[in-house]
């Protein structure tokens, strides 16, 4: 099971994979954004039944530069137009290049993110935003 961290207040947990040691969800979780500036936190847990949970690894990212594109509002663009590219560094947990692109006439960002306190281990996500009626918004 992964669990997603967007702010102190927010926790969402995906189902446990059973028996499997590379587990793929395939699951789709909504948070809601109150400061983009924080970072979004990832744990990877391994699920026993008679002791606690073993952390797998943990993993962080910015959800500002995804935030900024939704921002710009844009319309009509050619599907796979990248509007970001997010180079992997010291400083993120991104495997990979990761691109904020336009797909099915909304803002997606594809991620792999490498984890962190453990030998090895990615997870990879894909954002897309979802306009929530009667909300703030941006």
């Amino acid at each position: 099971m992964f669990i997603i961290y967007c702010d102190v207040l927010q926790k969402l947990k995906t189902r446990v994979v059973k028996k499997n040691i590379n587990p793929e969800w395939n699951e789709y979780l909504t948070l809601s954004i109150g400061d983009p500036n924080l970072p979004v936190r990832l744990e990877v847990y391994d699920k026993d039944i008679f002791s606690p949970d073993d952390k797998m690894g943990v993993a962080e990212f910015s959800i500002s530069p995804f935030i900024e594109a939704v921002r710009m509002r844009l319309l009509d663009l050619p599907p796979g137009t990248i509007i970001t590219r997010i180079q992997p560094s010291r400083r993120n947990c991104f495997a990979e290049e990761s691109h904020i692109m336009w797909e099915d006439g909304k803002v997606v960002q594809h991620m792999c993110l490498r984890l962190k306190k453990v030998e090895c281990g990615e997870v990879k996500l894909q954002l897309e935003w979802i306009d929530v009626p009667d909300s703030k918004g941006l």
